[in-house]
């Protein structure tokens, strides 16, 4: 059974900026939430996936350096923090981030040991609860700005919650994720062991990876800006360059926009708010 998106990593310098940007696009996102790994986020959560917005913490001393066999999640994001801001990372789920971490390792993509992390969280009354999740991380030394791994929540009961995932603009899930990189071709092998799956579509430059409810694009920058408009990495840099996100009513979240000052444009079916925009990454919104 094919994977699905398990949550989107964007990483921003200051967190409150983009959390009052979240919510003039209509999102409700959550509280702010410190770890002891030297990052901070808030999450907007959908009905299958959510999206974190996470920044550098005040604690930078806790943030451990990569090793051969520890990928530090904390350094990951300082140091695409230091190049650019917007979306650094895509997580699949996993049923058992063990067993997919042993099978990265089969495959070559990957030889980092699964990591277990636990945090406090809240439920939307304000009560505190205990949040856990195990890692297993992926990487492509040709796409050193892109972070590839899979989550398998310990504690799914107590973080999906219903009342997280109303939104005043009717967001109900990811329609699909679009990476950008000159020769797409290249990520063949690395995606096909990543996803666990098969590109369903392909041209002469793109490939598209069905997931369980979204799809995940590999197209060359020029294709991607025809997606999105302008993408804010460099033209020979492989990054991810938008997502899609599906609302219940597309003409509100329009007049919404509109009302908000914040520009997009219509690029086939979608309303595209574009990266220069929305800290790094193009954000489109779709009909179901």
């Amino acid at each position: 059974m094919a994977r699905r998106i398990d949550h989107l990593v964007v990483a921003v310098h200051d967190l409150d900026r983009a959390t009052d940007f979240y919510r003039r696009l209509g999102f409700r996102p959550g509280v702010r939430n410190i770890h002891p790994w030297g990052t901070e986020n808030r999450l907007v959560q959908m009905r299958s996936a959510f999206i974190e917005l996470i920044a550098i913490g005040k604690d930078v001393a806790s943030i451990r350096p990569h090793t051969m066999r520890f990928f530090s999640f904390g350094a990951f994001v300082r140091g695409f923090l230091d190049r650019r801001e917007g979306l650094a990372m895509l997580v699949l789920d996993s049923d058992d981030a063990k067993a997919d971490a042993a099978r990265f390792e089969r495959e070559g993509i990957g030889s980092f040991t699964p990591l277990y992390l636990q945090r406090k969280g809240s439920t939307p009354d304000g009560n505190e609860i205990d949040v856990a999740f195990t890692l297993a991380f992926a990487h492509t030394f040709e796409a050193p700005l892109a972070g590839f791994f899979v989550c398998q929540h310990q504690t799914p009961e107590q973080f999906w919650n219903p009342l997280f995932q109303r939104h005043p603009n009717g967001a109900t899930g990811l329609a699909a994720v679009t990476f950008a990189a000159a020769e797409p071709e290249r990520f063949r092998r690395f995606l096909l062991a990543f996803t666990d799956g098969d590109p369903t579509h392909q041209t002469r430059d793109n490939l598209t990876f069905r997931l369980s409810d979204s799809d995940l694009a590999v197209v060359t920058p020029h294709d991607a800006a025809a997606l999105y408009g302008p993408v804010e990495a460099e033209p020979d840099e492989p990054s991810f360059a938008g997502y899609s996100v599906v609302v219940e009513d597309l003409p509100a979240q329009a007049r919404r926009l509109d009302a908000e000052g914040i520009p997009f444009r219509e690029i086939g079916s979608r309303m595209v708010v574009p990266a220069s925009a929305a800290f790094g990454v193009a954000i489109a919104f779709e009909a179901p």
